[in-house]
């Protein structure tokens, strides 16, 4: 229980990484604030780890007014969505976005915790990264994109926070058995021309050396690491855990 007295708030929480988030860090003795946009789920998750649901759409301006008024010790920037088409064809409302939920809004949801966690001297801040923010795919100009940026950002965090005992660091998984992923077959398929089935082999598993998908729990097993007694140290870098995708 070394979260003991500590509290979470992890974006996109309702399923998937951000789900597997909360409970671990749950587990850990957290109290975690779990945030999305769709509340029935926020609802779901928070009582299952006995924390607070937070309904909130991070795409929407001033978003950031909405979330409770109390003290927040870890922040677990989650949230995020994906849409796969080429840029000559890609929505520029979507595009923006993208933008504002993946990169805009670690940025307001650090401005209004980060005067507590320095008054305190502590705070961890793990941004759900992707290998996407360190290398680049086809049809994928705005995920890429806003990745890129959150690595970006989470680097002048970390130099920032360092005198106050506040961390920053990114999580960059390749693909992960999530409803984000499977909702992506089908537009990679159409994408790239070719059957549903043969994505997931032939694109989403071909640059990894480990052939398979990662599970959500993985994730959150290394996001709770970075927030432990032993991640204090670890700050200003993104942790790839992408199956030997960056080896090549």
């Amino acid at each position: 229980m070394e979260l003991t007295g500590r509290t979470a708030l992890v974006t996109g929480a309702g399923g998937g990484i951000g789900a597997a988030c909360a409970r671990r860090l749950a587990a850990g003795g957290a109290r975690v604030l779990v945030v999305d946009r769709r509340g029935d789920l926020a609802r779901k998750v928070a009582a299952e780890v006995g924390g607070l649901a937070v309904e909130a759409d991070l795409g929407e301006p001033g978003f950031a007014d909405g979330l409770p008024d109390e003290p927040v010790d870890i922040v677990v920037n989650n949230a995020g969505f994906q849409h796969v088409a080429p840029i000559e064809e890609f929505p520029p409302d979507v595009f923006a976005t993208m933008l504002r939920v993946m990169v805009e809004a670690p940025f307001l949801i650090a401005r209004r915790v980060l005067p507590g966690m320095y008054a305190r001297g502590w705070g961890r801040v793990v941004n759900i990264s992707s290998v996407h923010g360190l290398r680049a795919s086809p049809y994928k100009s705005a995920y890429t994109t806003a990745k890129h940026a959150l690595e970006g950002f989470s680097k002048t965090l970390a130099l920032e926070g360092a005198p106050h005992g506040v961390t920053s660091t990114c999580v960059c998984p390749a693909y992960v058995r999530t409803g984000l992923v499977e909702g992506q077959i089908a537009d990679q398929a159409r994408a790239h021309g070719i059957a549903a089935d043969e994505v997931v082999e032939d694109i989403m598993l071909r640059p990894a050396a480990i052939k398979r998908l990662i599970e959500p729990e993985e994730v959150a097993e290394l996001v709770a690491y970075l927030c432990g007694p032993a991640g204090s140290f670890i700050t200003g870098v993104s942790l790839p855990l992408d199956g030997g995708w960056t080896a090549r």
